[in-house]
């Protein structure tokens, strides 16, 4: 018996960022993709987790197919963005994200869990796989929540 086929898709994609090289604009630059990606991700139903590693920006987009398929157009066609490389594009079962658009940069805090993933030589040599992207994200969420007295997800 075949599995029911579900319109509900995941995608995984990893760029090189070109962005500011002054700390500060840099930052701004961040917040403005965060601020616009909130606003978008929410009008189309997409759950999102965007990691930003040196140079880098990984990101999982969950949601409908036609508008996962549409925010990756937005994604690739983004300036901010070269090099847009596919990891994985499959269909999922449920959204393993609760926000529309949530991202983390590597800090003291969670530089254990970046540390633990070790994502960056992967990105550098152009080929990170989507587990430790997946894997980064859901741990950084998972991190986040906890840090917030929230230690269960029920989605």
């Amino acid at each position: 018996m075949r599995a029911k086929r579900t319109s509900l898709v995941h995608i995984i994609y990893f760029s090189r960022l070109n962005l500011s090289s002054d700390a500060a604009k840099r930052s701004e630059q961040i917040n403005e993709i965060g601020r616009v990606a909130q606003k978008k991700n929410e009008f189309s139903v997409i759950t999102s987790f965007l990691i930003i590693e040196g140079n880098f920006a990984c990101q999982v987009i969950e949601g409908e197919r036609s508008s996962v398929h549409e925010t990756f157009d937005r994604v690739s066609t983004d300036q901010r963005h070269r090099d847009v490389q596919i990891n994985e594009w499959r269909e999922i079962a449920k959204r393993e994200f609760v926000h529309s658009f949530k991202s983390a940069q590597r800090t003291a805090t969670n530089d254990g869990l970046f540390a633990k993933a070790n994502l960056l030589p992967m990105l550098q040599r152009g080929t990170p796989k989507a587990t430790a992207i997946h894997g980064l994200c859901v741990a950084l969420q998972n991190d986040a929540m906890s840090r917030q007295g929230i230690d269960h997800l029920f989605i």
